[in-house]
């Protein structure tokens, strides 16, 4: 179980601003699609009483939110999300906030942080466990250069890292090798791991941000991709911990004159980047999935586990939101396709990691989701559906403990894959959301909102403009 410090109180973060000397506050909020936003206030101007009363913001100007007859939304600072930030240059105090309505000071229903609170709420009203806790994986790319463009008469995208296999015939006076073919990144020491330093200063960064790192090391692709680890966590707090870990990780990038990216597959025909999210469910310090089934599972864990993958087409529109997204999910990269589950087996989409015997660390590992997931919204989608298999005992059949990128045709035609598109994914969610609404965690107005944005911005525009790879198969017809 993790452990947790007790909330601070408005009146200890305004003495914590005095001992720290800090200069400004700088409020945070997570809009819909998935990404942090931000503004800054003077470090005198922060009062106990906005947060009782919250700060007014224009929510119209936000992705996926109010209209604008309607912007006026409140942000209400949350004393227990306090870090100082370790990359403004004066001394500034961040917090998360929640968001709500300021005639009735209720928490507005697509604040995706007010999502994941209830579903923990809902969790525990059910009498289920009292506590979730999940521990995500973060993949990334740390690149040299980004360049891209999309316009009506041309379209590219190029990028470049020194350690890209690409550039081992590349002038560089001198070019000393060390280059990293593709699919061949894991784990290799200084000079060929290049990036190690620039972990390493991730790593205490986040620290200084609160997190509990584990490990850092290079990933499996060629051309900087990276992995640190943190220590699991509570539902909200873990959501709260991937934001601040996504921003140690881009802004250390910029520091050093590099671009770090989340995007699941930039890179074609190498490994591409997941968030593989570790959960199990605890009562009373208890971990409640642990127990005498395949791979010393308890029988609600295999309800839990069965869960995932009923819903898992659905949840894909979640915890998969991209486009690019679907690159990734392809046969070969140790990506899942298939939605099977096995003990130690990377290709399938639900891994019971074995790497201790201790009751603690008994749980499920979802090998499905990705960084631009917005980590409020797939994690308590995720506890959803298995709350959902838990009421409903759904039971996920015999395990696949076998290689499945190697199986014939005939042994994979009765296992369901993930969704091939973003599009697919979202249609899965038309049809299979009730389970979502259990609990009023999330709303229809969420669902649909989501569906119609993501529809209207991204798949459409994708499937409206001509591709390069297009002309080199249809131009000279």
């Amino acid at each position: 179980m993790p452990h947790r410090e007790a909330p601070r109180t408005p009146r200890e973060v305004l003495a914590y601003l005095r001992e720290h000397e800090v200069k400004a506050v700088d409020l945070r909020f997570m809009d819909f699609p998935g990404q942090w936003k931000h503004f800054t206030i003077p470090a005198a101007a922060l009062t106990e009483e906005i947060f009782e009363e919250g700060y007014g913001f224009d929510a119209s100007s936000l992705r996926g939110w109010q209209a604008i007859n309607e912007s006026d939304m409140l942000l209400v600072p949350q004393p227990d999300t306090l870090f100082l930030d370790p990359f403004a240059r004066e001394r500034t105090l961040a917090m998360i906030c929640n968001i709500q309505d300021p005639l009735t000071r209720e928490d507005y229903s697509r604040d995706p942080r007010n999502v994941a609170r209830k579903a923990v709420h809902y969790m525990r009203q059910q009498g289920v466990a009292d506590t979730a806790c999940f521990g995500p994986s973060l993949e990334f790319f740390i690149f040299d250069e980004v360049r891209y463009e999309q316009t009506a008469h041309a379209a590219f995208y190029w990028v470049d890292s020194a350690e890209g296999i690409w550039n081992s015939g590349r002038q560089e006076g001198p070019n000393l090798g060390g280059k990293i073919p593709h699919r061949q990144g894991y784990f290799p020491c200084p000079p060929a791991d290049s990036l190690h330093d620039l972990r390493s200063e991730m790593m205490l960064a986040m620290e200084e941000c609160g997190l509990r790192v584990e490990s850092h090391h290079h990933e499996k692709a060629s051309g900087g991709q990276c992995a640190i680890n943190i220590h699991y966590d509570e539902l909200v707090a873990m959501a709260d911990q991937v934001l601040k870990y996504k921003y140690v990780v881009k802004n250390v990038a910029r520091r050093h004159n590099k671009v770090a990216t989340f995007m699941p597959k930039p890179l074609f025909e190498d490994y591409g980047s997941g968030m593989h999210v570790h959960v199990s469910l605890w009562k009373n310090g208890q971990n409640l999935f642990y127990g005498s089934d395949y791979s010393n599972l308890s029988e609600m864990a295999m309800y839990a586990l069965g869960g995932l993958l009923r819903h898992a087409p659905a949840l894909c529109a979640i915890t998969n939101p991209t486009t690019n997204s679907y690159k990734r999910l392809v046969p070969g990269y140790e990506a899942p396709v298939h939605l099977a589950y096995s003990q130690r087996n990377r290709s399938a989409a639900v891994r019971i990691p074995v790497y201790s015997a201790r009751p603690e660390s008994k749980r499920l590992e979802y090998r499905v989701p990705d960084g631009t997931a917005n980590p409020y919204l797939a994690f308590a989608a995720m506890l959803m559906a298995m709350l959902d298999g838990i009421r409903n005992k759904i039971h996920p059949g015999p395990p696949l403990d076998k290689d499945i990128y190697d199986l014939p045709p005939e042994e994979l035609q009765d296992v369901p894959r993930t969704p091939q598109t973003l599009d697919e994914a979202l249609s899965a969610l038309e049809r299979d959301h009730d389970f979502l609404l259990q609990g009023g965690v999330f709303t229809e107005d969420v669902i649909e909102t989501w569906i119609d944005y993501k529809r209207t911005y991204e798949v459409a525009p994708l499937r409206m403009r001509p591709h390069p790879y297009e002309f080199a198969l249809y131009f000279d017809l």
